[in-house]
């Protein structure tokens, strides 16, 4: 025998209905998300470098590792499921469609004689009679039935759960819909990074893929910023940045944000991703003249030369903030009339006459010091967020109705012969066999209980 050709464009079909595909699409998408999880995206090339030579970032970069969430090769991928998902989708619908439309009203003998929840009784009551009777047993008891009437005999047909038979065709549709609300983000949305100095203003933004600056729309400024250590360490224990939000020349959002509390304004998140030193910082600091008594309030910079009386000189030569847990410290000198620069020595913020039982002519106090910070942040847009959130909670709709309930269905067949009604009962669920056959018992012993009230 000859087998039976097919054409090109079923060829073509089949291949994309195929399971075997499906298969291997996830397969080499959950291997291309593993790569993606190991190697971090959309760093700096020197940090790629850094880490893992010069050869192998050239080898990332031809082969798009670096962003492989957008290079070419992992959106085909991402096309290639999808059009899979919806051929297959296409070709299984019609079929459930007209089960679910045109379900079949009037069972077989092969139904009663093979199905796993049967019974069969016998009464002498009429068939009419008993199937008004049995209509309302159903009804109350599993779902309201449909009465037909073939080859002069009665039939009874109900079922329930059987929107339960699109569960997977939702859960295809929020795939779809969560890939969709993702390119929506890829395309019209992006990810970067912007430094604001304390008390300055910015309305752009720069990509972390690297080019040209993003405008907002808007501006944003950052009034504050502050950090606390853990005690004893310049670990820090928390940071945070008060941002205003001004738009057309109008304040029109403020919020002090730190990690995982950002700020969103419209449709802009802004994250607290990091902070450093925006400048040189400056000290206020006391001298007071130990033979005179005089005092002297001065405000230097780190190296900075400071005049005294009588031709002396000092300078702030480092500062600390932790000095062996007595807080807040900075090393100074001391230079005479001559050029003679004398030790350096230590002065304590919390510890203001510590410097006193140093001697000589002049005693120094640190009263406080300020250094210019910037705030790093994160910024992203995302448009396709809430098209994302749409498909997740239709995903798991989706997947309640697909795995948690049945379709569940019941044909009653009421045959009169010699004066006499077989009662007969078929049943099935397409899902979680088990749990429908205790139903089943309870409801043939309803439709026991039902005929022998009559008798």
């Amino acid at each position: 025998m000859n087998a039976k050709k097919t054409s090109a464009p079923d060829r073509i079909w089949d291949f994309f209905c195929s399971l075997k595909l499906t298969i291997f699409n996830l397969l080499l998408l959950a291997v291309t998300s593993i790569i993606g999880t190991v190697l971090q995206q959309e760093k700096a090339p020197e940090e790629y470098i850094r880490e893992y030579g010069q050869a192998n970032y050239e080898l990332f970069k031809k082969l798009q590792f670096t962003d492989m969430y957008h290079s070419w090769w992992f959106v085909g991928l991402l096309g290639l499921f999808s059009v899979n998902l919806i051929c297959c989708s296409i070709k299984n619908f019609p079929r459930v469609w007209k089960f679910v439309t045109q379900p079949l009203l009037i069972a077989g003998d092969g139904t009663f004689k093979n199905s796993a929840n049967k019974a069969e009784f016998t009464t002498k009551e009429s068939a009419k009679d008993l199937a008004n009777r049995l209509s309302d047993t159903l009804k109350s008891a599993f779902a309201k039935p449909t009465l037909s009437e073939a080859d002069g005999k009665l039939h009874l047909f109900a079922q329930k759960g059987i929107y339960s038979r699109f569960g997977a065709y939702m859960t295809h549709l929020s795939i779809l819909i969560i890939m969709a609300g993702a390119i929506i983000g890829t395309v019209w949305g992006y990810k970067a990074y912007v430094n604001i100095v304390e008390g300055s203003e910015i309305n752009q933004v720069w990509p972390r893929s690297g080019g040209q600056p993003t405008d907002l729309g808007f501006t944003v400024r950052c009034d504050d910023f502050s950090v606390t250590y853990y005690a004893g360490t310049q670990r820090p224990k928390d940071f945070t940045s008060d941002l205003v939000v001004i738009d057309n020349g109008k304040e029109v959002l403020k919020k002090t944000i730190e990690v995982n509390d950002p700020l969103s304004y419209k449709g802009i998140t802004f994250y607290q991703s990091s902070y450093g030193p925006a400048g040189t910082g400056s000290f206020k600091i006391e001298v007071t003249d130990n033979k005179s008594g005089e005092k002297l309030t001065v405000n230097p910079g780190k190296g900075q030369k400071v005049s005294l009386p009588n031709g002396f000189f000092f300078a702030v030569d480092d500062f600390t903030p932790t000095y062996d847990n007595f807080g807040p410290a900075a090393k100074l000198h001391v230079e005479t009339p001559d050029g003679t620069r004398r030790n350096p020595f230590v002065i304590l913020q919390n510890h203001p006459q510590f410097d006193i039982r140093r001697g000589g002519d002049f005693s120094f106090a640190l009263i406080s010091y300020s250094e210019p910070q910037y705030t790093g942040l994160q910024v992203a847009k995302d448009p396709g967020v809430w098209t994302v959130w749409v498909g997740c909670f239709l995903m798991i709709f989706g997947s309640m109705s697909a795995f948690f309930f049945s379709h569940r269905r019941i044909w009653i067949r009421l045959t009169e012969e010699n004066g006499k009604t077989l009662v007969q009962l078929a049943a099935n669920a397409h899902r979680n066999q088990p749990a429908f056959a205790y139903k089943f018992e309870e409801l043939q012993k309803q439709i026991e209980d039902t005929i022998a009230n009559k008798a």
